[in-house]
């Protein structure tokens, strides 16, 4: 029989069906499972480095809150979404079939139909996928509401508490816009359920509603009039937070108009929607939708014209007399909000007058005055103190200090970092070369005698005043310019892979090391290698043979973003700065609590406020562009450059926001009274802060209502005189004692020109100056009452003092100072112009500027070769900062400066040339002829000068002869010099006689040398 073979093709294609349909849910669940794993890795991988760091419970915390807020947000919307769509489809009225009358929703239903169960669930899921991750995003909102920690202080308007605007409003205006969310998206799409299944219907004679539907929409109505009527009510409180008056804050016209209107606006909307539920029980409408329109009428009259007209015609008439009061609490909540309302300020009546002896009572200041600028000498550290191409300096150093002999000395360090960039091959990048070595230090006040850097700490191994590699661990394995990753540790007895450091400074071969702390998460078993390699997407890194039982994978190394990582609740400051600290180098960070909710206080953006000429040229980290009212520096944290343990001390521990995290990380932050005396003294007034705090009081140094209102004492912050850009000038730090202070005192100090309106000439003079108390003590676990006390010196409003932009006009227009520094830019040399520095001593303010000289040469570096200094109308020019101070206070200045023992000595290396390690090659003849014919030309100069006061134009032909013959042979030897060493000298530091101080006008100013 034939018959039993005829089913086989029909057979084979529903096996081939069956095949193709298993295809889609096994690529499915291959790319879940791929999704899976790669999730798995990152937040396995999260949880073994924040326990490797003692904070496992700032990742719980954190992402468990974020979860519970993303259920939370997702089920009241769903939940809501749902309720609302399956009430009008459970309601829906049965309409008996009428043939002759074509019925659209009929089709409409007989395609939904198929779908309605998925729609039914899916819609409600896509939305509170949507909300819940809105949520989720606002768990520090959330958490802060939940530990609040009250101020004790309130408001003048409420009397509230400030912890009410700060945690709760935010947290009661995040809940009202989730809820009012969930009543509007269910309220639509039950409407269109209702449309749908002809609760709703279109017809010519108009709409008809059925009962459900009618009581559907009332009740709809009335949650989203509740909810507005809340939103009312809060409102009024938010009048506090307002930014859109002339100050901050809730003005007359708000007091009096917004807040009253925004009551009866909340009552009426309470009282239509208890209408609209009377409504959907009685079947009658005409009240509500009556209401309705007369709550509409009343939100635009009430809410909109009564307030325009309050304050066009009462107010703007006679607005000083209204406002006042008003701007006294912007004014006062504003310097409390941003800690200003502790700033001392006091006249300074500053002299222009120079007089012999008047630094004799600021000889600890003078002594102290930084003539390195952390700009320019980044070059020089890396010239003498890299050694290797593998290692880099930071482009801008840091100013710390240090107790040398019992007194402080300001020094500019770095660390020898590591440089990526330069180094090729997985396992050179991620086995090899894992570290940097050593601190560099050199003393802020003094240089060498030809021009470099005078080390207290330099060398490999390391060595100086400041300890050596016996006194304290040099290797930096987490830095600012760390590979992304690196994999360190070994076996006992195996050889070490990790490159240490060159054998000794002129050494060419390199010493091996291997890592012995508790640095990052274990690589010692094969699935966290497969996790890795999966965050890192690396199959190296899973099949090396250098990965082995005792190895350790160090990632998240920068300082900033290790600490932001661990306190998500901070921001952080854009410079962390390396000290040595009990035998380690550490890292310190500074970190803000910050809100935009504090009432009557003046909105700033964090990232505008504290740009100056370092951030924009991207040598500092610049901060996120969040707009804050009030700020409090309440951390400070500690990075171990070695292993990586970073500690978070709670610095302003009567902070309230800092107290709420408290209580959300308990175990997270350590009292200051555990800070050792070593990091103690190495803590500094952040510059972000100061920054900020600077930037307001350009107006708010003002504590009147009334002369705050009429604007006629703003200042503002100079630009960077040294800049191509108007940018403003950076804070600096210096070690001074100011007017009215008992002691010197590390500080942070800037400077304040009046305003310049648009269209107008700036008026570079000085019209006041800020210095803020950087010094902690030196005793474990106190913090000096001193300690961040803001002082504020107002100058006379004369206009006599000149601004660092009028003071750096003055120095490039001097004739003396002109011609001297062409003679030094002579054989392609170029002419850096160091940070201006800006002191209040002898009576007036003393402007002083490094000049540095760098040749043209590859190898070549700034090494400091003159110091300007300017008083009043007079210009000092020197060599040494002693001997051009002595010029300017007429003959003897009454103090020494830091570099005193330079003052008369000349130099025998070469200026701003480098073999590459920190040793000069060049022709000592040539050199001595190039001095001589600089010496030469410096005195055909001041000759002629000297002519020219006489009208002796003869004498002045011949000195401008001898000029002439002077700066060939300076040329010669110059040409010289570049043949033989590859790099061109330049004069040191005392190769010329120091030129007399001129007194000139800045009329006609040059343009400022270019870095």
């Amino acid at each position: 029989m034939t018959f039993g073979s005829t089913p086989q093709p029909r057979q084979s294609r529903p096996r081939s069906g069956r095949r193709r349909s298993a295809l889609i849910p096994t690529i499915v669940i291959v790319a879940v499972v791929i999704a899976a794993i790669v999730l798995l890795s990152q937040v396995y991988t999260d949880v073994l480095w924040y326990s490797q760091l003692g904070y496992l419970e700032v990742f719980l915390k954190e992402n468990l809150t974020r979860v519970g807020v993303f259920l939370a947000g997702f089920l009241i919307m769903a939940i809501g979404v749902y309720a609302s769509m399956a009430a009008a489809y459970r309601s829906r009225p049965v309409y008996a079939p009428d043939e002759g009358t074509p019925d659209n929703l009929a089709r409409y239903q007989a395609n939904f139909e198929p779908v309605r169960r998925l729609a039914m669930i899916g819609v409600p899921i896509v939305f509170g996928i949507f909300a819940g991750t809105a949520a989720a995003s606002q768990w520090q909102r959330i958490l802060l509401f939940f530990n609040q920690v009250p101020f004790g202080q309130t408001d003048p308007q409420f009397g509230l508490d400030y912890s009410f605007y700060l945690n709760t409003l935010p947290f009661l205006g995040f809940l009202s816009g989730l809820l009012i969310s969930v009543v509007l998206v269910g309220g639509v799409l039950g409407i269109v359920t209702h449309y749908l299944y002809g609760g709703i219907r279109l017809h010519e004679r108009g709409v008809s509603v059925a009962r459900p539907a009618r009581i559907h929409i009332a009740v709809v109505a009335a949650a989203f009039l509740l909810l507005q009527g809340a939103n009312f009510w809060l409102d009024r409180y938010s009048t506090l937070q307002n930014n859109s008056g002339r100050v901050a804050g809730a003005l007359y016209t708000d007091v009096n108009a917004v807040i009253p209107t925004k009551s009866v606006l909340a009552i009426a909307a309470i009282i239509v929607a208890v209408l609209f539920v009377v409504a959907a029980v009685i079947g009658r409408w005409r009240l509500p939708l009556i209401g309705t329109v007369g709550l509409i009428i009343t939100a635009i009259l009430a809410g909109g014209v009564y307030p325009w007209v309050v304050q066009r015609f009462q107010v703007t008439p006679s607005e000083q007399t209204f406002e006042q009061p008003y701007i006294q609490r912007n004014i006062d909540l504003t310097r409390k909000a941003y800690g200003l309302d502790a700033v001392t300020s006091q006249e300074y009546k500053a002299t222009t007058n120079t007089s012999a002896g008047a630094l004799r009572q600021d000889a600890q200041t003078t002594a102290s005055i930084r003539l390195l600028d952390p700009n320019l000498i980044s070059a020089a550290f890396s010239q003498l103190e890299q050694f290797r191409p593998y290692y880099q300096f930071s482009g801008l150093l840091d100013v710390d200090r240090y107790a040398l002999d019992g007194k402080t000395q300001d020094t500019v360090v770095a660390v020898r970092e590591l440089r990526p960039d330069n180094i090729s091959g997985w396992y050179n990048q991620h086995i090899v070369y894992t570290h940097g070595y050593g601190v560099v230090a050199a003393a802020g006040n003094r240089v060498a005698a030809d021009g470099k850097p005078e080390f207290l700490l330099a060398g490999i191994p390391s060595s100086g005043t400041l300890g050596n590699d016996e006194t304290y661990e040099p290797r930096i394995y987490f830095g600012e310019n760390s590979p992304e990753y690196s994999i360190v540790g070994g076996t006992e007895g195996a050889s070490a892979r990790e490159l240490d450091r060159p054998q000794q400074q002129g050494s060419t071969e390199d010493t091996f090391n291997t890592f012995k702390g508790n640095g990052g998460p274990s690589l010692g078993n094969f699935f966290n290698k497969l996790l890795y390699s999966l965050k890192f997407q690396s199959s190296d890194l899973l099949l090396s043979d250098a990965v082995n039982s005792n190895s350790q994978i160090l990632y998240d190394r920068d300082p900033r973003e290790r600490v932001q990582k661990l306190a998500p609740y901070l921001t952080v400051d854009g410079k962390p700065y390396p000290a040595i600290i009990d035998g380690r180098v550490k890292w310190i960070v500074d970190g803000y609590t910050t809100s935009s909710s504090f009432p009557y206080s003046t909105q700033q953006q964090l990232d505008s406020v504290t740009r100056d000429s370092q951030t924009a040229d991207g040598r500092v980290a610049s901060l996120p562009a969040n707009n804050i009212n009030y700020i409090r520096n309440s951390v400070k944290a500690t990075v171990d450059a070695y292993d990586g343990s970073v500690d978070l001390y709670a610095w302003d521990d009567q902070d309230p926001l800092l107290k709420a995290w408290q209580k959300v990380f308990p175990t997270t932050l350590k009292p200051y009274s555990e800070m050792s005396a070593q990091l103690m003294a190495h803590v500094r007034y952040p510059e972000d802060l100061f920054k900020v705090q600077r930037g307001l009081l350009a107006s708010y140094h003002v504590t009147n209502a009334v002369d705050f209102y009429q604007q006629n004492d703003v200042w503002s912050v100079p630009n960077d005189p040294t800049s191509a850009d108007a940018v403003p000038q950076p804070p600096y730090y210096l070690s001074l004692q100011v007017p009215g202070s008992t002691k010197p005192s590390f500080s942070l100090t800037s400077s304040f020109i009046p305003q310049t309106r648009p269209g107008e000439t700036p008026r570079n003079v000085l019209y006041g100056y800020l210095s803020a108390n950087g010094d902690a003590g030196n005793k474990a676990g106190v913090k000096s009452p001193d300690y961040g006390k803001l002082q504020l010196l107002n100058l006379p409003k004369s206009g006599s003092i000149p601004g660092p932009g009028q003071v750096q006009n003055r120095f490039n227009s001097d004739p003396t100072v002109s011609q001297t520094l062409n003679l030094l830019r002579q054989g392609a040399s170029s002419v850096l112009n160091g940070n201006l520095l800006t002191l209040p001593v002898g009576g007036g303010m003393l402007y002083v500027q490094p000049v540095y000289v760098q040749s043209s040469g590859e190898t070549s570096y700034p090494s400091l070769q003159r110091v300007l200094v300017g008083f009043g109308e007079k210009v000092g020019f020197a060599p040494t900062l002693d001997e051009a101070l002595d010029q300017l206070f007429g003959g003897n200045s009454g103090a020494s400066a830091g570099d005193s023992a330079n003052a008369g000595k000349t130099s025998s290396g070469s200026a701003g040339s480098s073999s590459g390690q920190g040793t000069g090659g060049t022709s000592v003849s040539a050199q001595a002829q190039l001095k001589q014919a600089l010496a030469d030309a410096d005195a055909a100069v001041k000759q002629g000068q000297q002519a020219l006061t006489k009208n002796d134009f003869a004498a002045y032909g011949a000195a401008q002869k001898k000029l002439s013959e002077a700066l060939g042979r300076a040329i010669q030897a110059e040409n010289q010099l570049g043949q033989g060493g590859g790099a061109s000298a330049s004069p040191s530091a005392g190769a010329s006689s120091s030129p007399s101080p001129s007194a000139t006008a800045s009329s006609s100013p040059s343009p400022t040398p270019s870095r």
